[in-house]
């Protein structure tokens, strides 16, 4: 053998960097990341879903894809709704902060006096064959509402920080005494994270956001204690083996369920643990049976991208001055990551059990819609980076278009009878200018 020529490996090192900083510098990338990233997350939990509630679904109903068609039905509306609001100007998600607001309080009313109560919360309210749980879009509310908040209060040349917590402070306590009526801690740590992201982003004083978050943690203390059943499940965490038989049943189940996996799992569909184990497989814990059916490697890719969202949505961020833009984005991903660190947490044993659904993953309708929705803002967003309006104009016709004029229901007919796709609206533009002139 022959040895490698001298300086060949970091010549090689030097051309893959510079590669990849290429691929991260076109104006598309962050579009791509947030499509392709929620893409797979999405079509992973369809998969899951129907493996980790099959066996439940069969007992409980006699059919074992009941809550795989639920969950298919709310991804068939999900889906539709992303891209239509990728394709939405920024000013319309402001406007709409305030009545997704606005009716997610009504809708967190409504739960105290009319909610269905299940395993000793009250979160739901029951329309015909579907359950509503009102806190979910709470959380979009919240992300779009606060960043118009702050967005318009940052255009003044000089602010005193405590007008920068008016009203959104008010609001965000209002959302978060109304969901823990209903005994969510969950949902109420997410809302958190979402208000404290948006101060970050904004530029908050540190002293005055280190005070904030000491307050936030008192009151999660203050009602940890209030509730004997929170405590328990606190000291169960602390020593989850000494009460396998009781608090920390579920914790330890997932433990075996995502032990079991191994490096590579046992197999899509072959989990042992599904089978009456593990509670609520389908949503709160369906990341251990991820893991025991795909192994590390499985589990390590789902991290991966939650990862590549959370980075995609903070070059949006980052790369655009519109500061409603800059707040939304790190907003959501404050939410996406976030939510997905405390189940993640919760399952692998290193934080408390809080039953929060596992972003795009975990069963639930009420869950999908909110995100998917977010998810096709951060696309709308990404179309605003530099250089990707141009980038998407060179691109052509996307498939929506194609479609239609597959179809015949788009394009302008040619002389000779055939269809042309829909001209981008630059082009249009131009065209008008030339028959003018002519």
């Amino acid at each position: 053998m022959t040895a490698p020529a001298a300086g060949s490996e970091p010549g090689l090192i030097r051309t893959l960097t510079g590669s990849f900083r290429e691929l991260l510098a076109r104006p598309l990338t962050s579009y791509y990341l947030v499509l392709g990233s929620s893409a797979l997350l999405l079509a992973l939990g369809l998969m899951m879903v129907l493996s980790a509630s099959s066996i439940e679904a069969l007992q409980r109903t006699g059919n074992p894809f009941y809550w795989f068609a639920k969950q298919s039905m709310s991804a068939a509306i999900g889906i539709p709704l992303m891209w239509i609001c990728s394709r939405l100007p920024p000013r319309f998600f402001r406007l709409a902060g305030y009545p997704v607001m606005a009716l997610s309080l009504l809708g967190l009313v409504m739960v105290i006096f009319v909610g269905e109560e299940l395993l000793g919360a009250q979160r739901w309210i029951t329309v015909g064959p579907f359950s509503i749980q009102p806190s979910e879009p709470a959380k979009l509310g919240l992300v779009l509402w606060g960043a118009d908040v702050l967005a318009r209060k940052a255009r003044g040349r000089y602010i005193e920080w405590r007008h920068l917590l008016l009203p959104l402070m008010p609001g965000t306590a209002l959302l978060a005494v109304m969901v823990m009526f209903g005994r969510d801690l969950g949902t109420t740590i997410v809302l958190m994270l979402i208000f404290l992201s948006l101060l970050w982003v904004v530029g908050t004083p540190v002293r005055l956001f280190l005070g904030i978050l000491g307050l936030i943690l008192l009151s999660s203390a203050a009602m940890i204690i209030a509730e004997p059943y929170r405590l328990e499940r606190l000291k169960s965490f602390l020593d989850v083996w000494s009460h396998a038989q009781d608090g920390g049943y579920q914790a330890v189940q997932g433990l075996i369920a995502i032990g079991s996996g191994g490096w590579f799992g046992i197999g899509l569909g072959g989990s042992r643990q599904k089978w009456n184990w593990v509670p609520h497989a389908e949503s709160d814990f369906i990341f251990a049976i991820l893991g025991e059916e795909l192994g590390l490697m499985g589990t390590l890719i789902v991290v991966a991208l939650y990862g590549l969202l959370g980075y995609a949505g903070l070059r949006i961020a980052s790369r655009i001055d519109d500061p409603f833009i800059r707040l939304a984005s790190a907003a959501t991903v404050a939410w996406i990551t976030g939510q997905a660190i405390v189940n993640i947490g919760a399952v692998i044993g290193v934080l408390p059990i809080t039953g929060i659904p596992l972003p795009l993953v975990s069963y639930g309708g009420s869950a999908l819609l909110p995100m998917l929705a977010a998810l096709g803002m951060l696309l709308s967003f990404a179309k605003r980076e530099p250089g990707a309006a141009e980038a998407l104009a060179a691109r052509g016709p996307g498939f929506a278009a194609r479609a239609l004029s597959w179809l015949g229901l788009g394009g302008r007919p040619k002389r000779d009878g055939t269809a042309t796709p829909a001209q981008p609206r630059q082009r249009r533009a131009a065209i008008r200018t030339t028959q003018n002139r002519e």
